[in-house]
Order: C-alpha cells, then sequence, then structure tokens
C-alpha cells in the first residue's frame, strides 16, 4: 500500500490554483478589439412583440448567434484568436498539394505491387495525413476549433432571419404577420431587433376526411382522439405533418403494406374575415389499384447465411410455428428465434411487429445484422428475415482512468464472449478488472492508493429460467427476457482494511416493448465476505465506537449474506440523452436481506464471543431525476434521492457495510468530502487540519438529498452550472455513540445541510469532464444558531474557513 499524505495539501491548493486559473482565461479578451472600420462584434438578438408564438422555437430560427461572454469578454474568442496566430492557410493549402501528388505516385505504385506491407501502410499514413488537413483547411487549427471566431453583424444574415421568423409565423396560422427589423451600433458593438407583429392566428372551424376506401374511414374514426389536428385549435403545419404521419404508421400496422404518406394531400380553405380555415384531408387512389388493399402474410422464412462459402454445403432446414428455418449448421435453436419472431402466417401486415422483430433478434447478440424484407404475389407477402452469426468469440480489452473521490487511477479490464455456447443463444462471458483508486482514508490519513480486483463468470439466457413453466418463452419474447447466472470473487485494498468476497446471483432483467420501463429481480444474491486485514487505527475507531454503542465492528467479521431484491427504472423520453427534449428517470429499488434466516436457529451477533456475523435486513430507494433544456444552451437539471434501510432480527442493529448509505461527494452533496456528512446534526470528529478536517467516513441508514443545477454551454467543448444541493442522512434509531445522528419527525428540517457552488466541463461528446467549486452554505453539525456558514466567505477569505469549499473533479454528469 503505497501512502502519499505529504502530497494531499499539495494537490489540494493546486486543484484550487487552478480552478482559479481557469476561471480567470474565461474573462478572455474584448470582443471589439482588432475590428476593422464597419465591423461591428454582435451582442444582443432580441424579438420584440410576440404574444402567441413559442419565443423558444423563434429565437432558434435566427442565423446568428450572439458571442457568449462574460464581462464582456470571451474565452471561446481568445483561444480562437490564439489558434489564428499558428495558422497558414497557404502554406497548408501548399503541404496539401504535395502530399496528394505523392499519394497519387504511391497507388501508381501499389498497383503494380500489390502485396508490399510497406508501401500499403505508407499509402494509409498519408491518405489519413490528407484527411486531418482538410479539417484543418475547413475548420481550423486544433485550438481554433476549440474555440470560436467572434460572431459579425452579417445583414444578409438578418435577412435570412426574418425569412425564417416569417416562414414560422405563417406555418403557424399567422398569415397576416409582419417582421422587420432595427440595428443599433455602439463603439464596435452591434445590437439587432427583430420586430414582429403576429395579428390574430387563423383556426380550424373544421377538419373534413375524404376517402372511397371505408377501412381506412373506419380506421381514422376509430382513433379521431389521437389526431393532431382538431377543430379549435391553431393552424399549425406541424401538426399537419404529424397527423400525415401517424396516419401512414396506423394504416401500415393494419395491414396496408403498399400506403405511404405520399398519398396524403390537405387541402386549406381560408377565411379571411372570420380568420378560420376548413381543412379537407384527402386520401387519394393509389397508382397500381383501384383503392389501397391489406396485404397478409402468407409465409415466412428466416435464414442464417454463413460466414464464408466453405459452410454453404452445410445447410440444415427446419420448420417451426409455420416457420420455415434454414441454418448453415445445426448450431441454433428455432424455438428461442421463433419467440423473438411477432408476426405470424395469416396475420395482416404490421410494420411495428416487424420493426420489433428485428430489435429483439438484435438484442440476442448472435447476428452481425438482420434485415426483414417482404416479398409481394398479389395481396399475400412472404417474410424474409436473412442474418448472418457474429463472431464466435470475443475478446474486449479496456484501459482508462476512474475518479471516484480525490485521485484519478488506472484501470484495466478485459472481457471474453462465448456467443451461442449451449446452441440455445446462451452467452458465457468471463471478465476481469484491475486498477488503482486515489481515496480519502476512513481514518483521516490524507489521500491514499487503493486497489481493487474483480473476475467472475456469468451466463446469459435469452429466456426465463423458471422450472416448470415452458410458456413463458414464447409469452415474455417481445420484452427480452435475459436469466444471468453469475459467480465471482471480489479483493479491495483499502488504507483502512483488506476485503474480499465470494458472490454468486441468480437475476432476471425484462424490458417493456419501448424500452421506457426496465425490470430486474435478482432472485438470489448470495455472499461469502471476510475482511482479513484491518488497519489497527481503524480498528480502535471501530472499538471506540462499540464502547459507546455502536456495533458497527461487527460488520467486518466474516459473514454469509443473502438477499432477494428488485428494481424498476422508469424512462420517461430518453432521459440520459442530454440533446433531447425535456427528460425524467425514475428508479425504485427494493432488497431483503437474509430472509431464509427466519426459518432457521442461527446466533444473533449480540451474544458472547460471535466471531461469524449474521444479518437481517430491508431497504428501499428512490431515485428521481429530471432534465429540463430552457433553450439550444440553457437547461435546468433536477435530481431527488431518498433511501432506507433497517436491521432486524439476528443482526441486533447492524448492517453490512456495503449496505450503508453515505453522503457527500462529487455525486452527492458536493460541499462536503466523499461519505462524510452525517448523520443528522452529529458531530464528526475532525482532525489536524481544521474544524472541516472530518476524518472519519459516516455509514447511515437512511439519506435523503435533492441537487439542482442549471447548465450552460460557453463555447466549443465548454459548459458551465451553477449549482445547489441539500440534504444530509440519519441513522433511524438511537445511536449512542453519534448524538444527533437519529432521524427525528420534529427536528431533522433543521439538519438539513446545504451547498451551492459552480462548475466548469468539457463535453467532448464521448466523455464529459467535470470541476465542480461548492462551498458549504448551511452546515447541521454546528449548534442551532451558528448553521449558517456561508457568511464566512469573504474577500479575504474566498473560499470561507479552511476545508469549507471543496473543489470535486469528476468524469460524466453528477445525475
Amino acid at each position: 500500500m503505497l501512502s502519499i499524505p505529504s502530497a494531499y495539501s499539495d494537490l489540494k491548493s493546486s486543484k484550487y490554483i487552478l480552478f482559479i486559473a481557469l476561471l480567470g482565461i474565461c474573462m478572455g479578451c474584448s470582443l471589439t478589439k482588432n475590428l476593422k472600420d464597419g465591423q461591428y462584434a454582435l451582442y444582443e438578438n432580441e424579438i420584440e412583440g410576440i404574444e402567441k408564438s413559442d419565443r423558444e422555437a423563434l429565437n432558434g430560427l435566427l442565423e446568428q448567434s450572439t458571442n457568449t461572454r462574460l464581462f464582456g469578454r470571451s474565452l471561446g474568442v481568445s483561444i480562437y484568436r490564439v489558434g489564428e496566430r499558428f495558422y497558414d492557410s497557404v502554406e497548408l493549402a501548399e503541404k496539401q498539394v504535395l502530399n496528394r501528388k505523392e499519394l497519387s505516385a504511391l497507388r501508381l505504385a501499389s498497383d503494380s505491387l500489390p502485396d508490399d506491407r510497406k508501401l500499403k501502410k505508407r499509402v494509409d499514413k498519408l491518405a489519413s495525413k490528407i484527411e486531418s488537413l482538410d479539417k484543418k483547411l475547413e475548420f481550423g487549427n486544433a485550438l481554433m476549433r476549440t474555440g470560436n471566431p467572434v460572431t459579425l453583424l452579417d445583414s444578409i444574415e438578418i435577412e435570412s432571419s426574418v425569412d425564417n421568423l416569417q416562414g414560422y409565423l405563417v406555418n403557424h396560422g399567422f398569415f397576416d404577420s409582419k417582421v422587420d427589423y432595427e440595428v443599433e451600433t455602439e463603439e464596435k458593438k452591434a445590437f439587432v431587433t427583430f420586430l414582429i407583429t403576429e395579428k390574430s392566428p387563423y383556426i380550424l372551424d373544421s377538419v373534413y376526411t375524404r376517402s372511397e376506401n371505408k377501412e381506412i374511414i373506419r380506421l381514422l374514426n376509430q382513433t379521431e382522439k389521437s389526431s393532431q389536428i382538431k377543430k379549435g385549435d391553431f393552424y399549425n403545419q406541424d401538426n399537419i405533418s404529424a397527423e400525415r404521419n401517424r396516419i401512414e404508421e396506423l394504416l401500415k400496422n393494419n395491414g396496408f403494406f403498399m400506403f405511404s404518406k405520399s398519398y396524403i394531400n390537405y387541402i386549406a380553405y381560408k377565411d379571411t374575415t372570420t380568420k378560420t380555415i376548413k381543412l379537407e384531408q384527402v386520401i387519394q387512389k393509389p397508382t397500381f389499384a383501384d383503392i389501397h388493399e391489406t396485404y397478409t402474410i402468407d409465409s415466412i422464412n428466416f435464414q442464417i447465411n454463413p460466414p464464408s462459402n466453405e459452410f454453404a454445403d452445410r445447410r440444415v432446414l427446419e420448420k417451426y410455428r409455420d416457420i420455415n428455418f434454414s441454418f448453415y449448421q445445426d448450431r441454433y435453436s428455432a424455438k428461442i428465434l421463433a419467440s423473438r419472431i411477432f408476426f405470424q402466417r395469416g396475420q395482416a401486415y404490421s410494420r411495428v411487429s416487424a420493426i420489433e422483430t428485428q430489435r429483439q433478434l438484435s438484442n440476442l447478440d448472435l447476428f452481425r445484422f438482420v434485415n426483414i424484407s417482404f416479398d409481394t404475389l398479389g395481396t399475400s407477402l412472404t417474410a424474409n428475415i436473412f442474418t448472418q452469426p457474429n463472431q464466435k468469440y470475443q475478446l474486449t480489452n479496456q484501459v482508462g482512468m476512474t475518479i471516484t473521490e480525490q485521485l484519478p487511477g488506472p484501470f484495466f479490464s478485459t472481457a471474453v464472449r462465448n456467443r451461442n455456447f449451449f446452441r440455445a443463444g446462451e452467452i458465457l462471458e468471463f471478465n476481469f478488472r484491475a486498477g488503482l483508486e486515489g481515496v480519502a482514508s476512513a481514518t483521516g490519513q490524507g489521500v491514499y492508493q487503493s486497489s481493487e480486483l474483480n473476475t467472475g463468470v456469468t451466463l446469459i439466457l435469452p429466456r426465463f429460467l423458471v422450472p416448470f413453466v415452458p410458456s413463458t418463452l414464447q409469452k415474455f419474447g417481445r420484452y427480452n427476457p435475459n436469466t444471468r447466472v453469475r459467480l465471482g470473487y471480489n479483493y479491495t485494498n483499502r488504507p483502512e482494511y483488506t476485503r474480499n468476497s465470494v458472490n454468486s446471483l441468480l437475476s432476471y432483467t425484462w424490458a417493456t416493448s419501448n424500452n421506457r420501463i426496465f425490470y430486474t429481480f435478482n432472485a438470489a444474491d448470495l455472499s461469502y465476505i471476510r475482511t482479513p486485514k484491518i488497519q489497527p487505527e481503524f480498528l480502535d475507531i471501530l472499538n471506540n465506537l462499540q464502547n459507546q454503542g455502536n456495533n458497527l465492528v461487527w460488520s467486518f467479521l466474516p459473514s454469509f449474506i443473502s438477499s432477494i431484491s428488485g428494481q424498476t427504472i422508469i424512462n420517461f423520453n430518453k432521459y440520459g440523452n442530454f440533446k433531447s427534449n425535456k427528460a425524467s428517470l425514475l428508479r425504485l429499488f427494493a432488497e431483503s436481506g437474509g430472509t431464509t434466516l427466519n426459518f432457521m436457529d442461527v446466533q444473533s451477533n449480540n451474544e458472547p464471543g460471535i466471531e461469524f456475523a449474521n444479518f437481517q435486513w430491508v431497504k428501499s430507494q428512490l431515485d428521481f431525476r429530471r432534465y429540463y433544456p430552457v433553450n439550444k444552451i440553457q437547461t435546468f437539471a433536477y435530481r431527488f434521492n431518498l433511501g432506507w434501510a433497517r436491521p432486524y432480527g439476528v443482526s441486533s442493529g447492524i448492517l453490512p457495510y456495503e449496505k450503508y448509505f453515505f453522503a457527500g461527494g462529487g455525486t452527492s452533496i458536493r460541499a462536503w468530502q466523499a461519505r462524510r456528512l452525517g448523520p443528522g446534526s452529529s458531530v464528526p470528529p475532525a482532525g489536524v487540519r481544521g474544524e472541516y478536517d472530518y476524518t472519519n467516513e459516516q455509514p447511515a441508514e437512511m439519506i435523503m438529498e435533492t441537487m439542482l443545477e442549471y447548465r450552460r454551454k460557453l463555447f466549443g467543448y465548454f459548459d458551465m452550472a451553477l449549482f445547489i444541493d441539500a440534504g444530509n442522512s440519519w441513522m433511524i434509531g438511537y445511536d449512542p455513540a453519534r448524538p444527533g445522528a437519529d432521524f427525528r419527525y420534529d427536528r431533522f428540517y433543521r439538519e438539513i445541510a446545504v451547498g451551492a457552488g459552480f462548475g466548469l466541463r468539457m463535453d467532448f461528446d464521448f466523455l464529459v469532464i467535470r470541476l465542480d467549486l461548492a462551498t458549504k452554505a448551511l452546515d447541521p453539525a454546528k449548534p442551532l444558531g451558528e448553521r449558517w456558514v456561508f457568511d464566512n466567505i469573504s474577500f479575504r477569505q474566498p473560499f470561507g474557513v479552511r476545508g469549507q469549499t471543496v473543489l470535486n473533479f469528476g468524469i460524466g454528469y453528477p445525475f
């Protein structure tokens, strides 16, 4: 174990200096510096006169965005201008000409020497170099691509914006609207105001559908409530387009295989006096027949193509559930594949069934691709499913950095997959992971190196493994059912203890067909845990707690832990894709541990001389997250997390250490160090570095925390955030070793810790690097009347007293 306490204070100081330096750079240089005569930096775009239109949508139609600035300066422009000093487009163009000539000569040479590996490598290297130079010529060098040029006032772009605004208003029923603009300039700064006169929007007076196909009329009448265009609404071209798409989807899911939205036309009759529109929806006849006809599936063929021609003569034919299977070898289960096919012979064509079939077959991870086509003969369809096997074995290696508390640490992981292990779609996976991390010691000795190693084998079956219930295969196929059986080993070497465990797991997972709700049921989660080594200082802490009535030391005895648990994740509108519309995520978790001990006669933990611990507990957690974009550059994000765990029976008031809740850290209340907040109003022991040098981790049985963030794009890869966190952790019962730690309804609201701060993020799409600076505003560990500590912040002490402000360095968003 490598300890680095001497570097701890230097590390913290350097982090703060780095953060302040980044903020200083953000001030950047003046936007109007070195502008020529007649050039103006665009400072503001304002739209006036909006009464009923969508302001956010109109702002998104402006061709020019204003320069992002802080106190009149822009970091993005500063970086771009630095890059310009090292950029010579003429020199790059000359290099590109020479490189292209050399590439042409090399390709001619490679045609006569096709087996020359060195020549081929040179061609590939030169082609890559030319591609890089093309990128530099078009977008500039790396600094220029990271920053952004100053946005200058452009009259052509303004006129284009006026056209965009006018087009939007007309498409949304404001046929009599007008758009104009004004430009004010002041000291090389331009302020543009777009003047909108909306006037009255046109309203849909009636909607009528005309079609000679009675079946289409029947379907439209049945789904009238789902229509996107309704009487009394404003005329809206977007709603008309959405209705056209809805009708196409409706008809294609009800047998109209050849139908498309191009057959749907709309005729609007305007009444300029009453400002109303009579809308006629016309379903045109097809060009190839008298009416639109429904198509029925006559036969289904499933063909797995061989990876090469040498297997072409080893084809195996099989028929199951009226599906004609053609395998190149007898290595696949027709039952498993048929359970993922959701159209049948004799059924009317349904596009959604075909798409769901393709998706669920791809979820098996057995095939490189899944293509579905339909051949027509009259009104009959032959469904053809073509696939090709994925590689039998797959080796995946990963090397990277993890950051959980203080210092980044390297990790290496490898996984080997064996697909179709028992020839029924199973996947056998071996995995191994080893890593080092920088963690805060639980005994208050700074930051230490922690090592972790885990390995295991997992068998994934593409069905529910339920004895004596064979019907589950076909019944639940559309829910992507999986059964996972895992056996693993974990080793953790922390500064205060060494811990290892052997664990096994039997779990079931499934999801709704739209992937909105994910379910996990862990039917058996078994672990044998040992702590062969405990640091003397940490053991002293545990013994002192035991002498005061807190038996946390039992969590470090050898123990056999069993539990059953379930989790539901509800994803509203694709939460996690932070470039999409507003979205939410709700995670519900429940666990019962040691349940089987209710039927056994086992020793309680509070009996004298116990050397092997037993645990019984119940645990639940609710985690809600909300993402709300205001516009393209501003968003709000919110999280509420509530958890509760309670030991009972033979546990004698103690949980397994991994089952406790911990508050504080980069994804929790960020103004407190990881796992150091709470519980309740108890006063944690402090170290030698000040009143906020909390030395010990603070396990708790209950947690309640909420976070609110305002996020804003700055320029290039850089974003900023303002945030406020509030919450705490508590013990459910009285803890004699930590007075004030217990949850009480008459005082918990006075024990809510509050932290606030701001952050810088670098978003590279595939990676988000996060720096969050948070300071304590309300500290529940202080006596009543002294808990407001934000007034410690002053010009002389911008970070308050020592330890009051915490810099969190993380990967990814906090939630």
